[in-house]
C-alpha cells in the first residue's frame, strides 16, 4: 500500500548552479525528475508535489548568523567573502545565490511541515531531492553547501513541539554542519556513516566525536575505510543506526541520502552500488515505520556521477518512501535514456539496478577483529553506545 509522500519541487531549484565544470551540476536533479516521471511514480495519487518557496530570513537565522545571510546576499550581486567560504573553488559565487540557496531550505522545510505532526493516525513521508546541504556551517559555506536546509528543518521541528529527532546521514562525506549545529542539543542525535576523514573531505567525524559535555551520545560517527563496498557499508549502517534508532525512539527520522558512496563517483573512494543505496533506503524506511511513528523526512545530498547513479538512486529513494519499491532488474525507460544521452552525451544505464548481491552479515553474527569495517563499527559502538544504555559488544 502506498504511503503519502510530499515531494517539494520547483524548476527554480535548478538555479542552484555553481557554473560549468562544477561537480554539483543541476542536470542531476532534472534527470531525476524526468526518471520519476518516466517510471510513473509522480502519477501515484499518494505523491503530493508541493511548491519549494524561498525561505525567509527568520527561518535561515534559526541556524545561521544574520551576518552570514547578509554576506550570501552580497555574494549574489558579485561580492565574494572567502572568509565565509563564498567565492572559493568549492563554493563559487553566482547571481541569485541567496535566493537559490534559500529555496532549497524552503523545500526541505515544506517536507518537515508535511511530516510533523503527520497525517491523522498514519505515516507521513517527504523527500526533498534538492536538499541535503549538510556541510554548511552557521557562519560559512563549505563543500558545495551554502545554507543548511537539514538543520533548518530540524530546528523547525524542535520549535514546533518535536522532542526527539534522529538525523541519519549516509553520504560518503561526514555530515559535519548538521552535527556542529546540534552538538550541544540532546534532543537531536546526528548519526553519520561516511568514508573516513583520514582520506576524504571534510577530515572530521571520528568515533570519539560524541557531542558536548551536556549532550554526550548526541553525535555518533562511523568512519569507514576507503574501498568499503555494499555489504560492509550496509552492515555498518545496520550495526550502529539500528540499535540507536530503537533506543532513542525519535518522533521524526531525518535522513540524508547523498549517493556519492557509489563506486563510479569521481570525488570519493567507497565502492557502493545503486542496489546498496536502495537497500539502505529500505532499512531506513523500516526504522521510520517501527520507531518514529512513520514520520520520515529524506533528502538528497552529494552525488557526482550525474547520469548513471544520481537519477536511479534517488528514484529508488522516492519509490521506497512511497511504499512502491522498484525491482532493480526493471528496465530504465527508453525515453529517459534518449533524453539523458541528448542532454549529456554520457553513457546511460539500461536497468534500475546493477545486479549486486547486497545481503550482508548482520551484527548479531559476531564481531571480526580482522575486518577493518568491523573495527570501525566497534570503535563507534564502544564510544557512543553506553550513552544510549546499549552494550557495545552485544547484538543490540
Amino acid at each position: 500500500m502506498s504511503v503519502p509522500v510530499t515531494l517539494p519541487w520547483s524548476e527554480n531549484l535548478l538555479g542552484y548552479d555553481f557554473g560549468v565544470g562544477h561537480p554539483m551540476a543541476p542536470v542531476r536533479l532534472r534527470l531525476t525528475l524526468e526518471l520519476l516521471t518516466a517510471l510513473g511514480l509522480l502519477d501515484d495519487p499518494a505523491v503530493h508535489l508541493v511548491d519549494a518557496p524561498v525561505a525567509d530570513d527568520a527561518a535561515l537565522t534559526t541556524v545561521h548568523e544574520a551576518a552570514y545571510v547578509r554576506a550570501v546576499r552580497a555574494a549574489s550581486t558579485g561580492t565574494p567573502d572567502r572568509t565565509r567560504g563564498l567565492g572559493t573553488d568549492d563554493d563559487p559565487i553566482f547571481p541569485g545565490m541567496h535566493e537559490a540557496s534559500a529555496r532549497i531550505v524552503g523545500a526541505t522545510l515544506a517536507g518537515a511541515r508535511a511530516v510533523w505532526p503527520g497525517g491523522p493516525g498514519g505515516p507521513a513521508h517527504a523527500v526533498s531531492l534538492a536538499g541535503g546541504m549538510h556541510h554548511a556551517m552557521p557562519s560559512r559555506a563549505a563543500g558545495f553547501c551554502v545554507y543548511n536546509d537539514l538543520a533548518a528543518a530540524i530546528a523547525w521541528l524542535l520549535a514546533n513541539g518535536c522532542e526527539r529527532v534522529l538525523y541519519l546521514d549516509v553520504d560518503a562525506h561526514h555530515g559535519d554542519g548538521v552535527e556542529r549545529i546540534f552538538w550541544n542539543d540532546p534532543r537531536v542525535v546526528t548519526l553519520s556513516v561516511h568514508q573516513s576523514g583520514q582520506s576524504l573531505f571534510p577530515g572530521t567525524g571520528f568515533p570519539q566525536d560524541i557531542g558536548s559535555a551536556d549532550a554526550r551520545g548526541s553525535a555518533i560517527n562511523v568512519p569507514l575505510p576507503a574501498g568499503t563496498s555494499d555489504r560492509g557499508w550496509l552492515r555498518a549502517i545496520e550495526a550502529v543506526a539500528g540499535p540507536v534508532v530503537r533506543a532513542f525512539a525519535p518522533q521524526v527520522l531525518v535522513s540524508q541520502h547523498g549517493c556519492d558512496t557509489h563506486a563510479r563517483d569521481p570525488l570519493t573512494g567507497l565502492e557502493v552500488s545503486v542496489d546498496g543505496q536502495r537497500a539502505a533506503a529500505q532499512l531506513i524506511a523500516g526504522w521510520a515505520a517501527e520507531h518514529a511513528g512513520g514520520r520520515w523526512l529524506a533528502t538528497g545530498g552529494g552525488g557526482y556521477d550525474l547520469v548513471s547513479t544520481v537519477p536511479r538512486a534517488w528514484s529508488h529513494l522516492v519509490a521506497v518512501s512511497l511504499g512502491r519499491p522498484i525491482d532493480p532488474d526493471t528496465e530504465v525507460p527508453a525515453a529517459w535514456q534518449d533524453l539523458a544521452r541528448r542532454l549529456t552525451g554520457a553513457e546511460v544505464p539500461t536497468r534500475m539496478g546493477e545486479g549486486r548481491n547486497v545481503d550482508f552479515r548482520p551484527w548479531l553474527d559476531g564481531y571480526d577483529p580482522a575486518d577493518p569495517v568491523d573495527r570501525a563499527i566497534m570503535a563507534t559502538r564502544r564510544t557512543a553506545f553506553p550513552h544510549h544504555g546499549l552494550e557495545p559488544m552485544t547484538a543490540e
